[in-house]
């Protein structure tokens, strides 16, 4: 293990908790670091060899971390586990750099064959609490990876997978969520929160009605073009702009209502 590169490990939290508050602190309290700085010297260990050494220094770092990393596993810069408490990762895993994981992920094998057996997790990814990804599959860069997910088939790149069996959940394409904005901005709705990368069942009907009225504006506009072409210019009237008070919802109201009595 290279001074750049425990610099490196320890930049990498301040960068993706904000509960870290110095190095001291992150040096000394955090498991996560600690796994990974034993890790680097028990590997460095299996590399030449001497692997009876390797196996009992990962032995004695998850007695103090709660975290197994097998000596054999290949991990690149700047990975971070935080909190870290039954996180294991097995013996032919292969981690990318900026890569984090979330206590209780586990990277595991699903055959007793020897060879490659455990998952690849290219640059960027993010494994939430509880994940299991298993067997010798590849995980694509900047991938996301649910609580709790399960997850035993390839992932493609900048993808969502959540639930048990893992589902991949797309994301939007740019020109859906730019048209979507537009029709957002026109209706006076700001349409926070919404993503398809969010499997919410209420913010995919706001989204298929975005789509709707942009289909249905696109209509309006060519009709008020031919009728244009035939000298109505009725529709070059402006529409009336809409209240913001009318998006405003009936929660929101009432509470508006009982602050203001209260104050009275």
């Amino acid at each position: 293990m290279s001074i750049r590169q425990l610099r490196e490990d320890i930049a990498c939290v301040f960068d993706r908790d904000p509960a870290a508050r110095n190095t001291f602190e992150v040096l000394t309290t955090y498991p996560g670091v600690h796994a990974i700085m034993h890790y680097r010297l028990a590997n460095w260990l299996w590399r030449r060899g001497l692997k009876w050494f390797a196996r009992v220094l990962s032995t004695f770092s998850r007695w103090m971390t709660g975290i197994e990393i097998h000596p054999g596993a290949t991990i690149g810069n700047r990975f971070f586990i935080d909190h870290g408490m039954g996180v294991v990762i097995g013996e032919t895993a292969e981690i990318g750099d900026d890569v984090t994981l979330y206590h209780g992920v586990t990277l595991g094998g699903t055959s007793w064959n020897k060879g490659k057996r455990h998952p690849t997790l290219h640059d960027g990814v993010v494994v939430g609490a509880g994940a299991k990804v298993l067997g010798p599959i590849t995980v694509g860069a900047d991938a996301r990876i649910g609580s709790n997910a399960v997850v035993t088939k390839d992932v493609p790149e900048s993808v969502t997978v959540v639930g048990i069996p893992g589902r991949i959940i797309r994301k939007a394409s740019t020109d859906a969520e730019n048209r979507r904005r537009e029709m957002a901005a026109k209706i006076g709705f700001d349409a926070y929160g919404m993503t398809d990368d969010m499997p919410d069942p209420i913010a995919r009907s706001i989204h298929n009605l975005m789509d709707h009225m942009h289909h249905v504006d696109k209509k309006i506009d060519n009709m008020c073009r031919a009728l244009s072409n035939l000298g109505d210019h009725s529709c070059e009237d402006a529409l009336p702009e809409l209240e913001e008070e009318t998006f405003v919802s009936l929660h929101e109201r009432l509470e508006a209502e009982r602050e203001k009595s209260s104050g009275d």
